[in-house]
């Protein structure tokens, strides 16, 4: 297995850490880049990340074996619409989005002929910090890949983007694309939204500097994920807001199971609560090929 031409649309963590490992990999000849930002493009090159910058999404995409599309969701519509009449017919093409319904829809209305060219693809991997210059090899080594097949794609297809992922060091799965969204709101969104909201309610009150001077290692592990990009979250939020809603009524249920215990001093309905939680986590271990982090992209 080995490509002529990459096309990455999208020179930054994600997508230059995917380059980086397939060069390293021996997989792919010349990678081309484009990214919206020209300086990102020229930083792409100097760190050699990429062979040529291109000025469009098509003039990247022309001649390529393998695309992969690293840019924000609301990005991806109009990416996949400037590709779509420079992409190779029986080329391969993947995302990284952390969404799918969403980003499998903008696929739908805007490849025509060339969706089945498209392998949906979200790897469980990244960092808070974002950019090209953080790009590194070995990002997705160890870390889970999920792969959401379309219809329309053939067993080779399917088979040749898990052999991808697979030759860079992650541990390939495949899932619905609902199945996919909806668990990842659960396990993912969700943890992400409650940091956020959890450091804001802190700050927002008036001895919130002072209280956080105070914290220690628990605020530290429970708000690590409050320093991702803001950008990318906003955008993974509203991709999969109905998702998000479903688990955030999930959570408002237990929430006030809590809140009911204090009020009426059940101290034995709080520690029956803490317990339940304690038992699951005490017991849960992080699978082999999931990460902890979520990356920032573009």
């Amino acid at each position: 297995m080995k490509f002529q031409r990459l096309a990455l649309i999208g020179c930054g963590l994600m997508g230059g850490s995917f380059a980086l490992a397939l060069r390293e990999a021996g997989l792919v000849q010349h990678i081309t880049g484009f990214s919206a930002s020209e300086k990102t493009r020229k930083r792409a090159l100097e760190l050699e990340v990429i062979d040529q910058a291109c000025n469009s999404v098509a003039e990247a995409v022309k001649g390529a074996d393998m695309v992969l599309l690293a840019v924000p969701v609301r990005a991806m519509p109009s990416s996949f619409a400037a590709m779509r009449d420079a992409l190779a017919p029986q080329a391969l093409l993947m995302d990284v989005g952390s969404t799918k319904c969403d980003v499998i829809a903008a696929a739908q209305a805007a490849l025509g002929e060339r969706l089945n060219c498209f392998v949906p693809a979200h790897p469980i991997s990244g960092k808070e910090v974002a950019g090209i210059e953080h790009a590194q090899a070995t990002l997705y080594q160890e870390r889970r890949t999920i792969l959401t097949p379309l219809p329309q794609n053939s067993i080779r297809q399917i088979k040749t983007a898990s052999e991808v992922w697979t030759a860079i060091g992650s541990h390939v799965s495949q899932m619905t694309p609902e199945a996919h969204d909806a668990t990842f709101a659960a396990v993912s969104h969700l943890p992400h939204l409650l940091a956020f909201a959890a450091v804001n309610a802190l700050t927002s009150q008036a001895q919130g500097e002072a209280f956080l001077e105070m914290a220690g290692p628990g605020f530290r592990d429970f708000s690590r994920i409050a320093a991702s990009d803001p950008a990318v979250w906003r955008d993974i939020l509203s991709a999969n807001q109905s998702e998000v809603l479903i688990q955030m009524a999930h959570f408002r249920t237990a929430l006030n199971q809590f809140e009911n215990a204090l009020k009426q001093g059940d101290t034995a309905a709080l520690q029956q609560l803490i317990q339940q939680a304690r038992d699951v986590r005490s017991t849960w271990t992080l699978q082999a090929g999931n990460a902890d982090n979520k990356a920032s992209e573009d």
